[in-house]
């Protein structure tokens, strides 16, 4: 019967064995962490490898996602559709098992990981998740939510500064069930941590309310079992168990080193460590009593089975409650969302409201998006602006059920946590900051797209109309490199109908992210025909045509529509027949197909692009023989009616424009 040290030993030899023969990776981690994992996941993480979506697991997120042979070896070992050939094809092209933890890759695998800070911050929003939907579903003597968020995580997360963000903000949620385990090795890549790392993390944690366990031995189990049922009794607080371990454990002449930090051991300290620690197996053999005694397929099955049976008592009593939960767990929409889409949109046309685009999306939140009970709203200090809350909605802070969040000036924390939010799933999150501090959580936004996940990004004040804060403030490249990101869609719509349907298209878009970009200055209400209005879901469509066939066509966005609109009157009055072009979502009208956008952007037809930011994306469209409008560099300090003028953005440069094409 194998025991415990050799159940850790096999994850030490599965990794440095993949390392090595990938002669790429970061053996370090999972050597070092290797008794911590014995500990949660064969006596406490709640899963079933045969059903990794199983919705009442505990959640595991490595966030120190370098050392991934570490959870490849756990999901191998106790028996996820993760085959030895996966390990042994480590970091190849098209492997399960990546150089990085990514999601949707490797069955069990709950999160992308790798940019260090951000899975502690998943699982923030992750136990954030879990919180709420017990707060919402369970009914006495029924929790059917009732599962733990566990993270490893390392030096490198306590140094990133979204790691502060996210983990105060656990500490004020009182987020109980979030039990993270230090991987408290003193070294990174440069080497021993302690000439640029020395503040005390724990008492750092302490400040934010968590209850911490100091100074517990990484390599005995018993240590790092008691510090877990210590963590377990916490009523009120999230658990940070600080774990004193030496990196590379095993390896004779290389741990306690960053030599063993990111690069394979080498074939020499590969034998010397497998001598070293007793494990006289060939490379990825796993001996049977091993295996058996890591297996959960069992124990997982029965876990399950126990939670199907209560959810079914559940079901007899609250069917109403476990119709709305399994709905919700899977993702769909509410069975009369279409008629809810019809009565929002009716109630926007009907109104025909001139409002800036940020308050078209107040208005679609509340007449639509407010009536889906999944919804949790937010703002990064920013809700008066960003108008992201809606009549009746309850701030987190005043309720522990709330369905709306301040997240303080944490745009980055804010972005990742909503990530945790949709990975955990039954939750529908939104956000909202300026666009220009989207630059702060831009890789939150990056894996938001990289995992394909149902987040919608309000982000207004999005050009020189912001004014008088002056250029820090007014975005210029933002949108441009939004719509770069593969995965993301991003939508600037020009009136409250386009907002509504824009706010649709994110609500019913679930494999990725959406970018709102929103005016702070009032546009008017547009009037267009039923086909019209179908064709704003297309991405970019014929808002108002010539009399007769255009001989020019100006390609607008958001409050640049309106500009469209006006010089096509006075190019009609000069005898030019000029179609408009509204296209608040290039990303969605580049996958039309061709008859459609040649229908609307008619081949061999001069071009003009107008909109307030770079010019570069905006060249595909109208081509050589084209123009943009736009502005390629930054802005200035004035009232946005003044800057308009001096950046161009007005008819009479728009008809000097015009006139300039051959």
């Amino acid at each position: 019967m194998a025991t415990r040290t050799d159940l850790a030993n096999a994850i030490r030899a599965l990794a440095m064995d993949a390392v090595e023969k990938a002669k790429s990776g970061h053996p370090g981690a999972p050597m070092g962490m290797a008794e911590i994992s014995e500990v949660v996941w064969n006596h406490h993480l709640r899963h079933n490898p045969a059903n990794p979506k199983w919705a009442d697991r505990d959640r595991f997120v490595l966030s120190n996602g370098h050392g991934s042979m570490l959870v490849y070896a756990l999901l191998h070992l106790t028996g996820y559709d993760v085959s030895i050939d996966d390990i042994k094809n480590f970091r190849q092209l098209h492997s399960r098992t990546p150089g990085h933890p990514e999601y949707g890759y490797t069955p069990g695998v709950e999160t992308t990981t790798g940019p260090l800070g951000q899975g502690i911050t998943n699982a923030v929003g992750m136990a954030l998740a879990e919180k709420l939907l017990a707060h919402e579903f369970n009914k006495p003597g029924h929790d059917i939510v009732n599962h733990n968020t566990y993270v490893f995580l390392g030096d490198g997360c306590m140094m990133e500064g979204i790691s502060h963000e996210a983990c105060s903000l656990a500490g004020t949620w009182k987020l109980n069930k979030l039990i993270a385990f230090w991987d408290d090795n003193g070294i990174s890549i440069d080497g021993h941590t302690d000439g640029w790392f020395t503040e005390d993390v724990a008492g750092r944690f302490e400040a934010y309310g968590w209850n911490v366990v100091r100074n517990v031995d990484g390599h005995s189990f018993e240590a790092v079992e008691a510090a877990v049922q210590q963590a377990k009794k916490s009523t009120d607080k999230p658990t940070l168990i600080q774990c004193k371990t030496i990196i590379g454990k095993g390896s004779p002449n290389k741990e306690g080193t960053h030599d063993v930090h990111g690069a394979a051991l080498g074939q020499a300290e590969v034998e010397a460590t497998r001598q070293h620690i007793g494990w006289n197996h060939p490379p990825f053999e796993v001996p049977a009593d091993v295996y058996d005694g890591w297996s959960a397929k069992t124990k997982g099955e029965g876990l399950e089975n126990l939670w199907n049976n209560k959810f079914a008592e559940y079901a007899k009593a609250f069917p109403a409650e476990a119709a709305e939960f399994t709905r919700r767990m899977s993702g769909a929409l509410p069975a009369d969302w279409s008629e809810r889409v019809a009565s929002a949109m009716k109630t926007t046309l009907d109104k025909a409201e001139t409002v800036a685009t940020r308050k078209a999306s107040a208005l679609a939140i509340e007449r639509l998006v407010a009536t889906l009970p999944e919804r949790v709203g937010g703002s990064a200090d920013l809700t008066g602006s960003n108008l992201t809350n809606w009549p009746g909605c309850h701030p987190l802070h005043r309720n522990p059920g709330g369905n709306y969040i301040s997240y303080g000036v944490r745009e980055f924390g804010m972005s990742h946590i909503m990530n945790g939010m949709a990975l955990h799933g039954g939750l529908l999150p939104f956000g909202g900051t300026f666009l220009m501090f989207s630059e702060y959580a831009r890789n939150a936004l990056r894996m938001s797209a990289l995992m394909k996940q149902r987040v919608i990004y309000v982000f207004t004040h999005d050009s020189i109309g912001l004014g008088e804060d002056g250029p820090t403030h007014q975005p210029v490249e933002q949108t441009a490199t939004l719509r770069m990101i593969p995965n993301m869609t991003v939508w600037r719509p020009c009136d409250t109908t386009e907002t509504l349907v824009s706010w649709i298209a994110g609500v019913e878009k679930k494999d990725g992210p959406t970018s709102l970009i929103l005016s702070r200055q009032n546009l008017p209400f547009i009037k267009r025909s039923e086909a019209q209005i179908a064709d704003i879901a297309k991405g970019g469509y014929v808002l108002s045509d010539s009399e007769g066939k255009p001989d020019l066509i100006l390609i607008a966005t958001g409050s640049e529509v309106e500009l469209a609109l006006k010089a096509q009157e006075t190019l009609k009055a000069d005898g030019k027949h000029t179609r408009v072009v509204s296209m608040p979502s290039t990303n969605v009208f580049d996958k039309q197909d061709q008859a459609y956008k040649d229908s609307v952007l008619m081949p061999g037809v001069h071009k003009v692009a107008i909109e307030a930011g770079v010019t570069d994306g905006w060249w595909k469209y109208v081509g050589l023989r084209g123009a943009v409008i736009g502005l390629d560099r930054f802005g200035e300090s004035a009232p946005a009616g003044e800057l308009f003028k001096e950046f161009g953005f007005t008819v009479a440069n728009v008809i000097k424009t015009v006139e300039k094409l051959k």
